[in-house]
């Protein structure tokens, strides 16, 4: 896989990926990360990228020269995501399907946005990780390429890790605990000392359910609502199911 940053700090993609997970598998080649920076492709003596807005307004704006050079002469792999708060809302569905590509390219803005001509012209779509305004891209870029990568079979070292985490099958993860079984008062669940596997699997489901009913009811409501089988285990190992909102 390829990805490319387009960013005017890669330096901070690039000091996260070598301090993450991650730099494993880059070091093994299983993803290819090219960073540019538009500056680089600036004419002027200032090296400027950027520019007041036509019409007036506060901050500046991402200029379309550097941009556009930049793309033309590198032919960074497509598809091209501008990171914008008006983009399409990131997802784990979006992550899968980032994670079968050959490769793609992240976009990062700052100041004020892109010029919207680099929207109309260079990008094939925008993402949003959030309904929230960030003071550059590169903290969306890194999300998302985390998020992506981590779906990329030989990148983790466990490859159950990604299936049975939250928003895997469209609900929350399961709780964990570990040694040791009491501590302050506080018991581990007696069932995941049982040694009952087959049980042990049924527990979690239950409690993935619950926890997503009571912090994420939008995802059983994507679900479909419960079904009798999920009533059914969730009585069954004692959790309620009509959360109050």
């Amino acid at each position: 896989m390829r990805i490319s940053v387009i960013s005017l700090f890669p330096e901070m993609i690039e000091d996260y990926i070598s301090k993450s997970v991650l730099a494993r598998a880059l070091n093994r080649g299983i993803f290819k990360l090219t960073l540019s920076n538009p500056r680089d492709y600036a004419t002027d003596l200032h090296k400027s990228v950027d520019d007041a807005p036509f019409g007036g307004g506060p901050g500046m704006v991402m200029m379309c020269q550097p941009i556009f050079d930049l793309i033309e002469d590198l032919h960074p792999p497509r598809p091209v995501i501008a990171l914008t708060p008006s983009g399409r809302s990131y997802t784990h569905q979006q992550a899968l399907e980032l994670s079968k590509l050959d490769g793609f390219t992240l976009l990062c803005g700052r100041y004020e946005g892109f010029d919207n001509r680099i929207l109309e012209s260079l990008v094939d779509f925008e993402i949003s990780i959030g309904d929230f305004v960030l003071a550059g891209g590169e903290l969306a870029a890194l999300a998302i390429i985390e998020s992506c990568l981590r779906l990329v079979p030989g990148v983790l070292g466990n490859k159950e890790s990604s299936l049975q985490e939250s928003f895997a099958d469209g609900l929350l993860e399961y709780p964990h605990y570990t040694r040791p079984a009491s501590f302050n008062g506080m018991n581990v669940p007696e069932v995941l000392l049982s040694g009952n596997h087959s049980l042990i699997s049924e527990w979690r489901m239950a409690a993935a359910l619950f926890k997503t009913l009571k912090n994420r009811p939008d995802l059983i409501a994507a679900r479909g609502g419960l079904s009798k089988e999920d009533e059914r285990i969730l009585a069954k190992h004692g959790y309620s199911y009509k959360v109050s909102e």
